[in-house]
């Protein structure tokens, strides 16, 4: 079967990062003509053209600030992904103006240097921290995902659509816990916890990439794709990093500490992946799901019967099925009220984590 990307142009911006990289390199497996790489790092776009090695890779030096490069980058491109952010949570906390400059005004940039240049799709990548927000990187990243589904109502004549995609964090990913505990068991520890309650969605790169490829070819205009993911307890995952990672770096797992620092500024306890609004009207597509679908969903809400797990929840009104994914979060006048929360959900167990960690990050 043909791919849906052979003999496209496509873009990635923040092409050098964890998923845009990943997202360049499994384009090239789908017979692209070119795949224009977009990033302010010269060194990283430099390292990513000699490793991918590619008469198809066209690097380009740029930032999404600037409108004029854009216009430049963008002439007859078929498809942008936009995956070009700023990430971590605590700098955004300290830079917020910068923050606003990249996530905001420079997606804003994206969206327009797409319209004026009649690229067909759009596909800006989002995070579960724009979902009630407390920091300022979630913010941002929440006005992102407003102007990219509003910009489906300025296109006029034009046929460029545009969707998001949204997930939680990506394992082994650059700034993210693993490579941070990695690097504190490497030094004999200790390793170190915001919170003993904190949790997370968890998904490996490649298994994120691939359904971010998946939501650039059934995309239609205004959808939020809503990777599924699994979660976590952030200490279950500590410990078993220690037990992993201790004895290749020449220590006893016994030896190595796990410290609790307290919660960084602006960060959650948990993490969200749908509001209880979202969840609502979100349409299931197997490893997806899909907010304001252009499709029929009368069939495949969430709240279809295949999603209903056989266990049952004891609340004080009485005995409420669980959804799977999506658990319950309050109980007022015999209704249910539900939520895409990684406190809320099933959690990876030990083991679970385990097979994750040696699949994900032993072998880098």
């Amino acid at each position: 079967m043909e791919s849906f990307y052979k003999d496209k142009v496509v873009l990635v911006t923040g092409g050098t990062g964890s998923i845009g990289s990943e997202i360049v390199k499994k384009l090239l497996e789908h017979g692209p003509k070119v795949v224009r790489v977009l990033d302010n790092n010269e060194t990283s776009l430099f390292e990513l053209e000699h490793d991918l090695n590619s008469d198809k890779i066209r690097t380009l030096m740029g930032d999404i600030r600037d409108k004029e490069r854009l216009m430049r980058a963008f002439e007859g491109v078929d498809i942008v992904f936009h995956a070009g952010a700023l990430k971590h949570v605590p700098l955004c906390e300290f830079n917020p103006f910068d923050a606003v400059k990249t996530n905001v005004i420079g997606t804003q940039n994206v969206l327009n240097a797409a319209l004026d240049q009649g690229v067909s799709k759009v596909i800006v990548i989002s995070t579960d921290k724009a979902v009630n927000p407390i920091n300022v990187m979630g913010a941002t990243k929440l006005l992102a995902e407003r102007l990219t589904i509003s910009a489906n109502n300025y296109t006029g004549d034009k046929e460029t659509v545009f969707s998001c995609v949204r997930f939680g964090n990506v394992l082994d990913s650059r700034g993210s816990v693993v490579p941070l505990f990695k690097s504190q068991i490497k030094k004999g520890g200790p390793v170190t916890i915001t919170s003993p309650d904190m949790t997370r969605f968890i998904m490996g790169i490649p298994q994120a990439v691939q359904l971010i490829l998946k939501a650039g070819e059934i995309s239609e205009g205004k959808e939020i794709f809503i990777l599924k993911m699994p979660a976590l307890n952030i200490v279950d995952l500590a410990e078993v990093m220690i037990e992993e990672f201790a004895p290749l770096y020449g220590y006893k797992p016994e030896d190595i500490e796990i410290q609790i620092i307290g919660k960084r500024i602006g960060e959650k306890t948990y993490e969200e992946l749908m509001t209880e609004d979202e969840t609502v009207n979100a349409v299931d597509q197997g490893k997806l799901y899909i907010i304001n679908s252009q499709k029929n969903s009368d069939e495949s809400a969430v709240y279809t019967t295949d999603l209903v797990k056989n266990e049952e929840i004891q609340t004080e009104n009485g005995m409420i099925s669980a959804v799977n994914q999506l658990n319950i979060l309050d109980v007022k006048d015999n209704e249910a009220c539900s939520v895409y929360n990684s406190d809320l959900v099933e959690k990876l167990s030990k083991e679970e984590i385990k097979e994750i960690i040696r699949d994900f990050c032993l072998k880098n």
